[in-house]
């Protein structure tokens, strides 16, 4: 028998929701200062109309819905999944005001690319957008790396049980540190410091290729965000295209290749466990999966011909293909060109490397280099079982931050989020090709949606008529059904389904659900 959740159940998950909200318009109070220094008024009172709503809706649940107990694991996936639904709609308040976009939905549209650090993105004009809402954008993809409920869990959460049961819920699933309010933060502690590097790598690379000290300063930061994020986000339509600089796509490479790397990993190696780097099975899992996914990649370029001399290849191939294996999506050409340049198995290389994706309780996306590690031990143990004799006992285990032996449950869950993941790139890829799209083009963009890449073959398109169309089909924009597909794609691929499932468990019980006694 299914049971009705009670009223203190809603009650709890739209309190802890209203924390989330109210941690959202925290955010807001830095494209707000951005706004004013930048004498940019309209865009301020956009963003005081995001905060006010932010902090309504806060006060609304704080003094309705607060009850006297902790959250349970149900609540924790409600919360991480709902909440994430919940802080677009809000933090699209000033996107929408701002004129930038043709509909709410579009505007909905970016704050998941931001939130999930996709970098795939519908807003108009993009090299015209004020200082306020490119802060905005940016900060909200770095935010959303490090994950909203973070930021909630390091400011708005009392340390309790119920809090863990968050900051799991959310796809994450190591603790740096005993306590989860000291994990949260020690990860802003390694994100903060990072962007005080990295930025100021950047400023320099940016002042030495002529742009003027102040406008570089902020180009500096929006680049690190997106990149640390793996987000992929740049202050220009062209992305990293636009300044034609090799010392930048270097110091952008670096970034969000230590950026796609496991936060526990990070904490390993800063507190002097540097040899993990090498032990994990994660990092020894991307270069395996790098390496092959580079193979096909030349073979591909090779065969058509494009990108001829080494330097090429490395700024216009393996650059955008690391991008798509790290899930970041900051690209060195035009979209169109995945299409018309790469051909057939290149194409297919870069979306096999976002497939794949980056590490766990990391800023990416994708089905993660720690469950293709438990895979390959989990058949190499089956390998070895069937050539053993009939007696012996076969144990596999992985290297991740400790050694952690395979059990059936574990593999059992590897193998339903792959599934998962599975079944969300092909309806993705499915549905494109209904709307008339070629289908390396439909399938390039429904996995980076659901890779939370933000690479594009041309199909995601805010202007143009989409690229890679069928012959005598034409589409003037993006369907509308494919944003809101794109919208759960990145939703669940973020969260890793399992808060989404149990959302949708939620409402069923609601729904259908019989009162306990």
């Amino acid at each position: 028998m299914i049971l009705k959740p009670s009223r203190a159940d809603v009650r709890i998950i739209a309190w802890a929701i209203g924390r989330v909200i109210l941690g959202v318009g925290l955010i807001m109070l830095a494209p707000l200062f951005t706004s004013l220094v930048c004498s940019e008024w309209n865009v301020a009172l956009d963003f005081l109309i995001g905060i006010a709503a932010c902090v309504l809706f806060w006060l609304v649940t704080e003094s309705t819905c607060r009850v006297e107990r902790d959250l349970r694991w149900f609540h924790g996936l409600i919360v991480a999944s709902a909440g994430w639904l919940t802080a677009i709609v809000f933090g699209a308040i000033p996107h929408y005001l701002s004129g930038h976009f043709k509909s709410f939905l579009d505007a909905c549209f970016d704050l998941m690319s931001g939130y999930t650090t996709t970098g795939l993105f519908l807003l108009q004009d993009l090299d015209h957008c004020s200082h306020g809402l490119n802060m905005w954008r940016h900060l909200l993809t770095y935010a959303g790396g490090q994950g909203i409920i973070v930021i909630a869990l390091t400011f708005l959460f009392a340390g309790t049980a119920g809090s863990f049961k968050i900051y799991v819920s959310e796809g994450k699933e190591e603790k740096l540190l005993p306590n989860v309010i000291n994990t949260a933060r020690a990860i802003w502690m390694i994100s903060l410091s990072y962007l005080a590097v990295g930025s100021s790598l950047l400023w320099a690379a940016l002042v030495r290729e002529g742009m003027p000290a102040g406008r570089g300063f902020l180009h500096a930061v929006w680049l690190f965000m997106g990149a640390w994020s793996t987000g992929g986000f740049a202050p220009q339509s062209l992305n990293l295209l636009y300044y034609h600089s090799l010392t930048v796509e270097l110091v952008t490479l670096v970034i969000f290749v230590i950026g796609s790397f496991n936060f526990a990993l990070h904490y390993s190696v800063w507190t002097g466990d540097a040899k993990e780097i090498y032990r994990n099975v994660e990092t020894r899992s991307f270069a395996l999966t790098l390496m092959l996914s580079t193979f096909l990649l030349s073979l591909g370029l090779g065969k058509v011909g494009v990108f001829g001399s080494l330097m090429e290849f490395f700024r216009k191939g393996f650059y955008n293909l690391v991008s798509g294996h790290t899930t970041t999506g900051n690209s060195t050409i035009y979209s169109v060109s995945f299409y018309r340049d790469f051909g057939f198995l290149a194409m297919w290389a870069v979306i096999l490397a976002m497939a794949v994706g980056a590490s766990a309780c990391s800023t990416g996306g994708g089905f993660k280099g720690l469950r293709m590690g438990i895979l390959y031990r989990y058949f190499r143990g089956e390998l070895r079982r069937l050539a053993s004799p009939e007696r012996a006992v076969v144990a596999e285990k992985i290297h991740h931050i400790r050694d952690i032996w395979l059990d059936d449950a574990l593999v059992k869950g590897v193998f339903f989020v792959l599934l998962c993941y599975v079944i969300t790139y092909f309806m993705g890829g499915m549905l494109g090709i209904a709307y008339g799209y070629e289908p390396s083009v439909a399938f390039f963009d429904a996995v980076s949606a659901g890779s939370n890449t933000g690479l594009s073959a041309g199909l995601t398109s805010p202007l143009m008529p989409a690229a890679g169309l069928s012959a005598g089909l034409t589409s003037p924009l993006m369907p509308a059904a494919l944003k809101v597909y794109y919208i759960f794609a990145m939703w669940a691929g973020r969260l890793e389904f399992m808060s989404v499932i149990a959302l949708l468990s939620f409402f069923g019980a609601l729904a259908r659900g019989r009162r306990g006694r």
